[in-house]
């Protein structure tokens, strides 16, 4: 295999290009000049570079040249960003990497795709699967629209001969990227910062659990099928406490309505509007964060043969690198 990753800088990609290199992968990076390169650790002398942009048609041409198998990692990642922002990197790449993988003529394409891009039902009782139906946007974050679209461009490239399969994790956390919105959480509840915890819930898992399962998609994963990664539901009091007990520190007991939580949303975004900036916070986010969501990675355990660490052991490592830093 020559192998292509693009997003190879970010939370996800590196965990998956330093596992492939420890295979001893011939592997190949599309990233930006302005890409820092402190996630990868030495690895990054351990591949080949390519300084482009998903944007541009042209750079992704040229990583894509001579290249066997595709994981399509990059998007950005902006709760708070609209279509505008989010739609060039995370669609309309998308379609740049499908493009110059059919004209290559790559043999396989791993593409990363989200929990957000699939099907939301209002019962919180019932598990959301690879087969629950996209209802329509309304209520829905730019994010969750644009992985949606996203992977309507994979399944347009399979229709035209690609073989592709996708994969959506859940809420990954992991080591080594310190903008990554997760990190921003940790960092807050070790620092004991946060006001409360909100009153959903969602699905966690390890980067590094990511990373392995997006390996074992390429080599048993079924054209055009999606594959939930993902290693536990829980509650966001129960994650942000899981975390607090990793570092040592006290958690917040009180849960923030969901009334208060639309309204910060709502405040947030007329401040950015006000001062033409992204919202770091928004009513979206605000839903997604009141909302108990409920995940079944069946299919990824029983035809992936995937197995997922639980999240107290994501948390203790990440507590254990965090010292390791600091020592």
């Amino acid at each position: 295999m020559c192998i292509l990753v693009t997003g190879a800088t970010g939370l996800i990609g590196s965990a998956l290009v330093r596992q492939l290199v420890a295979q001893d992968a011939s592997v190949r990076i599309l990233r930006r000049a302005s890409s820092p390169l402190d996630a990868l650790g030495e690895t990054a002398q351990q591949v080949e570079h390519v300084v482009g942009d998903l944007t541009d048609p042209l750079s992704v041409r040229e990583a894509v040249r001579g290249i066997t198998h595709v994981y399509h990692v990059a998007a950005r990642v902006d709760l708070g960003a609209d279509l505008r922002t989010l739609r060039p990197v995370n669609v309309h790449g998308t379609a740049h990497v499908v493009d110059a993988a059919c004209e290559e003529g790559v043999a396989r394409l791993v593409h990363t795709s989200s929990i957000a891009a699939l099907g939301r039902p209002d019962d919180s009782d019932v598990l959301i699967s690879e087969e629950t139906p996209w209802a329509g946007t309304p209520g829905r974050s730019a994010y969750a629209q644009t992985k949606r679209e996203a992977e309507l461009e994979v399944h347009r490239g399979i229709a035209e001969g690609l073989d592709a399969t996708i994969v959506n994790p859940a809420l990954v956390f992991g080591t080594g990227r310190p903008d990554a919105s997760t990190h921003r959480l940790v960092e807050a509840v070790r620092r004991e910062r946060l006001p409360g915890v909100p009153p959903g819930g969602t699905c966690v898992v390890d980067a590094e659990d990511v990373a392995t399962g997006m390996r074992r998609a390429m080599l048993h994963g079924e054209t055009g099928r999606r594959y939930i990664l993902g290693s536990q539901n829980m509650s966001w009091a129960r994650i942000i406490h899981t975390l607090a007990a990793a570092h040592g520190v006290s958690a917040p007991r009180r849960i923030i309505p969901a009334l208060w939580l639309r309204a910060a949303g709502r405040a947030a975004e007329a401040w950015a509007w006000v001062t033409r900036s992204t919202p770091g916070f928004s009513r979206s986010m605000a839903r997604t964060a009141a909302k108990t969501m409920r995940y079944d990675t069946t299919r990824a355990r029983t035809e992936l043969d995937c197995t997922f660490r639980p999240f107290r052991d994501t948390a203790a490592r990440i507590a254990a690198e965090e010292k390791r830093e600091v020592a």
